[in-house]
């Protein structure tokens, strides 16, 4: 199952080193959805241990080894809902339903519920009668509030620390969290989300958030949000320890790539030898079957 991940990318998808914060960044037409993917199947793949369990000193760019060490994950998604991951995780061999059961998964629906009304209640309700749920493992935000945010996240983290105790890490993941500002108006400020983001990650081994990007300079915004938004991003990539940044090609499109990833070190990153940040600019090519070729410029 390791070849699943390109080989130029496993040391990056490996554990973290803990508190750390990864940021993945991407634009229109270089989405990060295929690499969020291969961080889930990294994190929930029973052989990913196994194949992780090489000393850290021998591998370049490695950044922690997961040995024997097992995760489990909350996945907060903003743009795309449980089937999409569950299809896309599901062709690199992982089962998220499986693994949502086994108490190694919960599943944030980001927007499925946020903006609709609730719907009617027809009929009397018992009032011992349970309240319908989205199924184990799934949770629904239905707020655009800071603290509405706050309270289903430190949920879904609660939910999965009973299970912890036989030594599994927590993992955040949030899907194109700058969605919501966007989305719920002058009601919530970046800085807001900014701090509650610092008080969740205290609760969790390690986060991984995606936003959008633009490609034009920053200092060409000009509306409030897209101001907002600016502050917002260079904020996470000062507090992040890896930054992998997906764009088009500077030439334009081709048929044999889809895009360029470029690989930082974040504001928080400190040289250790046991967690190595190697710099490089990568070319992709995400095929029509979903799979990912990852490779250098002129190969």
């Amino acid at each position: 199952m390791a070849s699943r991940l390109p080989p130029l990318l496993e040391p990056y998808l490996r554990l973290p080193p803990e508190t750390s914060l990864i940021l993945l960044t991407g634009v229109l037409g270089s989405t990060t959805n295929w690499l969020v993917q291969r961080h889930l199947y990294s994190l929930l793949s029973a052989t990913s241990a196994a194949a992780a369990a090489a000393p850290a000193g021998e591998h370049l760019g490695l950044l922690a080894s997961t040995g024997d060490t097992t995760c489990s994950v909350v996945l907060l998604s903003f743009l795309r809902d449980y089937t999409f991951w569950k299809e896309g995780v599901g062709r690199l061999g992982v089962d998220l339903d499986a693994a949502a059961r086994k108490g190694k998964l919960v599943y944030v629906d980001g927007l499925g519920a946020l903006f609709e009304p609730s719907p009617p209640v027809r009929g009397p309700v018992s009032p011992s009668a349970p309240e319908p749920g989205p199924g184990p493992g799934k949770r629904v935000l239905s707020t655009p509030t800071v603290d509405g945010l706050r309270k289903e996240l430190e949920a879904a983290v609660a939910q999965l620390r009973p299970k912890s105790g036989d030594g599994s890490k927590t993992v955040l993941i949030i899907d194109q969290l700058d969605l919501l500002p966007a989305a719920a108006g002058h009601g919530l400020s970046s800085q807001d989300l900014y701090e509650m983001l610092l008080d969740i990650r205290e609760n969790v081994y390690s986060t991984i958030v995606t936003l959008s990007a633009d490609d034009p300079l920053i200092s060409s915004q000009t509306t409030r949000l897209e101001k907002e938004h600016a502050a917002f991003t260079l904020q996470m990539a000062h507090d992040a320890y890896l930054v992998m940044g997906l764009r088009m090609l500077d030439t334009g499109t081709a048929k044999d790539v889809s895009g360029v990833l470029r690989i930082t070190s974040g504001g928080q990153y400190e040289e250790d030898p046991e967690h190595i940040v190697e710099e490089q600019e990568l070319l992709y090519f995400v095929g029509s079957d979903g799979g990912v070729r990852v490779f250098e410029r002129g190969q």
